[in-house]
């Protein structure tokens, strides 16, 4: 056992250099997530995890990939919390060696409790890695060329972390800041007392206050924050456009939500086009950028200790609940289709093994391995087979705003049933102005359309068994207190595109509160 073992670690080397001089570059990026996974095994081979699973087994085996699917079942956040809960009370050696010194406090949508994530050295490594690899891909754009030397403005969450003697917690980007190179903290803003800060207002206040000392070229943020802080500076300073207090802004980077319902308003805040770069990074780590202006969808981040599954969104791996089922087949970047909707699994050197992150997600480019974010596992709309997508919603919001000439700031949706029996969907919707307001029928007349085109399956049930769409109209600020009293207020928290029934009911109580109404519907 222990000679297998000791040929299958000298193989990994040698097997680099035989894959980067015989395949082609597609053939290498999948020749490189079997030595990725290898890796990872053999290291974490003597952790309570592996030898639980069998990881000296699974390495030994002619085909790895094969017996890990066997072996190792496919984990959601409950069953891997099984064991990081151990490395959270102070176990070593659980799920990756060693012991985290870290752990990324992720609840994703106000509609769900925070969650603990481990963040192991090797893991902020990656991110960081991956972190470089979309700068440079940034550099060979036509950018200026004293980029560097101009301010870096993250708006994200508080980067002040909770200690309790031998492990810290919370935002992700507090815990990264911590790993930055020194030389980069000047470039950096705000400065780490509003870094600090975990009162949101406050923090956007005193951003909006310091705005005119900063030399911005690179912006990174959720879109929905970043909208609202450019916003106010630009009404506080009542300027036309962004560029007049900012004139070397260049870049817009921004992950973990689609920038569609808010792209036509952030251009209207530039005084001159921009580059805007898609990420996604989760607490689970750094999974795809995009490498080039005009890419159709942002590049897996391989070659970088994650090794990647893919499972079908369908009913044959997944239940109406967005639930998996018993039965359900995943499989490696070599056997992926284009335009089929994916649920990503992943395993990483943090000790995620085969870790249902949540998220589905599309290829658009096979050769250069790029996927864009199509949803959640349970946030889409299938009352009747209708499969309306986050995706599609997303694009239908977009196209109805571009089509009407109307910000809309937020959105949300809930599918229903009535007391007659009848099927529909409630929307919810934020405008950013009561300027050029148009009524909730062109809103709704628009989006239904525009959800038509872009899904024949809710074309089809539109015409048959859906028979109803409520749209409501509301200020943004509506969404904003919503998620202020949830206490899911921050930069990295979204307001759920699909409303889970507990957070619906809370919601159109809260609604009917605020506007004296008995009911929303």
């Amino acid at each position: 056992m222990a000679q297998n073992l000791f040929m299958a670690s000298s193989l990994f080397t040698r097997s680099k250099k035989i894959v980067k001089n015989v395949f082609s570059k597609q053939e290498r990026y999948i020749q490189s997530q079997d030595i990725t996974l290898k890796k990872m095994l053999y290291k974490a081979r003597n952790t309570q995890f592996g030898k639980h699973f069998g990881f000296d087994q699974i390495l030994i085996q002619k085909d790895v990939q094969f017996e890990f699917r066997a072996r190792v079942p496919i984990h959601n956040y409950e069953l891997m919390h099984s064991w990081w809960g151990r490395e959270l009370a102070g176990e070593r050696n659980v799920s990756w060696p060693g012991m985290p010194k870290y752990f990324a406090m992720s609840s994703g949508t106000s509609q769900g409790s925070s969650k603990f994530i481990p963040v192991t050295d090797d893991q902020l490594k990656a991110m960081i890695r991956g972190g470089k690899r979309q700068l440079f891909s940034i550099f060979k754009t036509d950018i200026p060329k004293d980029f560097l030397a101009k301010h870096y403005l993250q708006l994200g969450g508080s980067t002040d972390l909770n200690f309790d003697g031998s492990k810290y917690s919370g935002d992700l980007s507090g815990i990264l800041s911590s790993r930055f190179p020194y030389w980069f903290e000047p470039l950096s803003q705000p400065s780490k007392e509003i870094r600090f800060e975990k009162d949101w207002y406050k923090k956007i206040e005193k951003m909006v206050a310091e705005a005119p000392n900063w030399d911005v070229a690179f912006l990174s943020g959720g879109p929905a924050w970043i909208k609202m802080l450019l916003e106010q500076i630009i009404q506080r300073y009542e300027l036309s456009n962004i560029h007049q207090l900012w004139p070397n802004l260049s870049v817009y980077s921004w992950g973990a939500t689609s920038i569609s319902p808010y792209k036509k308003q952030i251009d209207d805040m530039m005084g001159k086009p921009i580059y805007y770069f898609e990420s996604y990074v989760a607490s689970e780590g750094f999974i795809s950028f995009q490498k080039k202006v005009n890419s159709t969808g942002m590049a897996l981040v391989l070659r970088n200790n994650m090794f990647f599954e893919f499972l079908a969104f369908n009913e044959d791996n997944f239940d109406q609940d967005g639930e998996l089922k018993n039965n359900a087949r995943a499989i490696g970047i070599n056997d992926v289709e284009k335009g089929v909707n994916y649920a990503i699994v992943i395993t990483t050197c943090a000790g995620a093994w085969r870790y249902l992150i949540g998220d589905t997600v599309e290829f658009t480019n096979l050769a250069a391995f790029e996927i864009k974010i199509t949803g959640r596992t349970k946030q889409y709309l299938s009352l009747c087979g209708e499969h309306l997508t986050v995706d599609n919603m997303n694009q239908g919001i977009e196209r109805t705003a571009l089509e009407l000439n109307f910000g809309i700031a937020e959105y949300s949706v809930r599918g229903l049933k009535y007391p007659d029996g009848s099927l529909g969907h409630c929307w919810f919707i934020a405008y950013s102005s009561e300027i050029q307001k148009p009524s909730i029928d062109i809103i709704r007349n628009s989006l239904d359309k525009h959800l038509c085109v872009l899904n024949d399956d809710y074309a089809t049930e539109r015409a048959h068994v859906l028979k109803k769409m409520e749209l409501y109209l509301l200020p943004e600020i509506d969404f904003i207190d919503f998620m202020e009293i949830r206490g899911k207020l921050g930069g990295q928290v979204k307001f759920p595109r699909v409303m889970a029934e507990t957070v619906y009911q809370e919601w159109v109580k809260f609604l009917g509160a605020r506007h004296q109404l008995d009911n929303f519907t």
